[in-house]
């Protein structure tokens, strides 16, 4: 009897800077990126590689980090959320918030 045993692979890492070991190419596009940043003053430019085992389409792969970017937008909203409603609290209640000093 054959077993089957499906194998795959995933590799994904998002970067936003040079590494000390990079190489000249790598290092001058590091730079172009740093100089948009400043053009445009606002964002963040990161560079996402992957290596996907067997092939998935360009396409999927665009859907897949579609979707984990809603999922961070999603999470940086509730984190602005709580936020304002701590300087909220903070402004009302300034007794909670007070450090109690240690012993």
């Amino acid at each position: 009897m054959k077993v089957y045993k499906p194998e795959w692979r995933c590799t994904f890492s998002v970067n936003d800077g040079v590494e000390e070991s990079a190489n000249w190419r790598t290092r001058f596009a590091w730079s172009l990126r740093r100089f948009a940043d400043r053009l445009e003053r606002r964002g963040r430019t990161l560079k996402i590689d992957y290596d996907v085992a067997p092939a998935v389409s360009q396409q999927e792969v665009d859907t897949c980090l579609g979707k984990g970017f809603e999922l961070t937008q999603g999470l940086l909203t509730q984190l602005a959320h709580q936020a304002a409603c701590e300087a909220v609290m903070r402004d009302a209640k300034a007794e909670l918030f007070e450090e109690e000093p240690r012993r």
